[in-house]
């Protein structure tokens, strides 16, 4: 048990909200602190795997009881909690901060309850067992500030009961779609290689290596043989339906995204955008054109010769990359130079201590993109940060190293820097960490965390960033664009009979991107719906919030105070913001 981790809890709670300017307000917000703090922490005993997620350590050498009377008792739970919230604690005694705070534990309460009625998870996404399989056991090694003996006896504690894990999954599992099994499948592979290899690296030299040997020995034998479940019977039987419907991808959006619109809306305004960026990425190629082709004329000024002028430009743009092996130190070095930026231009509050680490992503992670950040648990603020890059996998051909290095060419790197790191998600996680609010530490909004990033990767550039390299502009505009394409995709693929091939055709003709990255997208778009709408949901709102506070302040407008108002709120969702970031600047709500 980590009695400092929890004593940090135990603060949070203290400190949940602003003091509030009257008796009643002080007590409303205390009842809501101490009610979420008793769930919570049910709530940690019953599912120890999302203890550990978040960074509480105490359930540490714990699996979670996925039984279906289990899962059956977390939804009873979940319910009881949701009708006890209204009945235990007075809203409308709350200050404003806890009524948010209110309204935010509701509303998750109740994407949990519609989830498990609607999603089945446990049936039929076999990716559900993976993450206690294998994540179990990662994030100890990676996350944990905790000893690491502490780590590593708590990792074999897990590993002893993943049979049980896997004798659940293969009783519950009952017709996943294909394209999702065939990611668990490929997924599974990896835990093994993770189990026979990666985890003796992260493990390093310790005393208990024979008991952890022994324990990885164990765990490979049986995941070889889930994966003959996987493969043969669960395979046999994979012929679930991937695709949404429109109507629980209506719901399923406006419970995920919380941001005040429709999809409907939301596919509306990106159809608006698609076009728009389309413009301004033929306005910068024609200006770059001569730059990489002086002896040949600009195609005709029509809609094939629009897509024929941007597709040319792009593909020499793409020849300026790094190698397979310096992938990880060019990161570093982009690092540096945008932190400088940052801090010349006054962009916005970075971290100190700066507990962001740029590392080579594990082999087992690799494949699906060249980087991610794995962003430390919200209750442990101590814990590091970890900026992956992926250097391409060893099996994979020239020709597919080629293409992966041309699409992270070095200005698209700049660009996903930005979006990942500075100032994206490490930048505003590790502010979120250490919000006041432990309701809002716990539960962040996706839309807000991705529209963040992404609007950075433009506000940067408008900044200065780059210089005014034509080339990184086109660069950022392209990123964006997949955004965008993403939140058209998701909708299309879940609410229409879009098919493979005209969704490849959107994203590589239209769209502009690589054939192995457009392969990947779909492939994303079957499992994991509405998830790709949140890039674009949120960027529109943080950009136009941007807009409206900046022409209301005029000339007293900074992007630092603004900036810090906004990463001070929290990962809250962005309907939110209006009146959270105009309190702080001045402005009337």
């Amino acid at each position: 048990m980590s009695k400092i981790t929890w004593m940090t809890i135990i603060g949070a709670f203290s400190i949940l909200t602003a003091t509030a300017p009257a008796f009643a307000q002080q007590t409303a917000d205390d009842k809501l602190n101490s009610f979420f703090k008793n769930y919570l922490e049910e709530y940690f005993r019953q599912q120890p795997l999302q203890a550990t997620s978040l960074g509480d350590h105490r359930f540490d050498d714990q699996l979670d009881d996925i039984s279906q009377k289990a899962r059956d008792g977390w939804l009873t739970r979940a319910r009881g909690t949701l009708k006890e919230l209204t009945r235990q604690v007075d809203y409308k005694k709350l200050s404003r901060d806890g009524q948010i705070d209110f309204e935010i534990f509701q509303h998750n309460l109740q994407t949990q309850i519609w989830e498990a009625e609607n999603l089945h998870p446990f049936e039929e996404d076999p990716r559900t067992y993976g993450s206690y399989l294998n994540d179990s056991v990662y994030l100890l090694l990676t996350h944990s500030t905790l000893p690491e003996e502490t780590n590593i006896a708590n990792c074999i504690a897990r590993m002893a009961q993943m049979p049980r894990i896997v004798a659940e999954a293969e009783k519950t599992l009952t017709h996943p779609p294909k394209p999702i099994l065939e990611t668990a499948i490929l997924q599974n592979r990896g835990s093994i290689d993770f189990y026979e290899k990666e985890i003796f690296q992260l493990a390093g030299n310790t005393s208990q290596l024979d008991k952890l040997k022994a324990a990885a020995s164990q765990v490979t034998a049986l995941l070889k043989n889930y994966q003959k479940f996987l493969e043969g019977p669960l395979m046999a039987r994979a012929t679930g339906n991937w695709r949404l419907g429109k109507k629980k991808f209506d719901k399923k959006f406006e419970l995920e995204t919380d941001a005040g619109i429709t999809a409907e809306q939301n596919m509306t305004d990106a159809k608006t955008e698609f076009t728009s960026i389309r413009r301004d990425m033929y306005v910068v190629v024609r200006q770059l054109w001569c730059q990489y082709f002086p002896q040949k004329p600009l195609p005709p000024d029509d809609a094939q010769g629009e897509r024929e002028t941007i597709t040319k430009v792009i593909d020499a743009v793409n020849q300026n990359h790094g190698k397979p092996e310096d992938l990880v130190n060019d990161v570093r070095a982009t690092v540096e130079r945008i932190k400088d930026f940052i801090r010349k231009k006054k962009y916005v509050r970075l971290p100190d201590p700066d507990r962001c680490e740029v590392i080579e992503m594990p082999e087992f992670r690799r494949g699906n993109s060249l980087a991610y950040l794995d962003n430390a648990p919200p209750l442990d603020p101590n814990a590091h940060s970890y900026y992956a890059i992926s250097p391409p996998p060893a099996d994979w051909s020239p020709q597919r190293v080629e293409s992966f290095l041309e699409e992270y060419n070095h200005y698209m790197l700049q660009i996903l820097t930005l979006h990942e790191a500075y100032p994206g998600h490490y930048v505003q996680l590790e502010f979120a960490n250490h919000a006041r609010s432990l309701i809002r530490r716990v539960y962040q909004s996706g839309v807000y965390v991705e529209g963040w990033a992404v609007y950075g990767e433009m506000t940067m550039l408008n900044e200065g960033y780059g210089d005014g390299d034509l080339r990184l502009r086109l660069m950022e505009l392209k990123f964006y664009l997949r955004a965008v394409a993403n939140s058209i995709l998701d909708y299309k693929m879940h609410c229409t009979q879009m098919t493979d091939d005209e969704g490849m055709k959107f994203l590589t003709e239209d769209a502009f991107q690589s054939e192995g990255e457009a392969r990947l997208k779909l492939v994303r778009a079957k499992q994991s719906s509405v998830q790709l709408s949140t890039y674009f949901v949120g960027r529109m709102a943080h950009y136009r919030l941007h807009q409206q506070i900046e022409r209301e302040m005029g000339g007293k407008f900074t992007l630092a105070d603004y900036h810090d108002a906004m990463i001070a709120t929290g990962s809250i969702p962005v309907k939110y913001l209006p009146k959270l970031v105009r309190a702080p600047l001045g402005l009337s709500h």
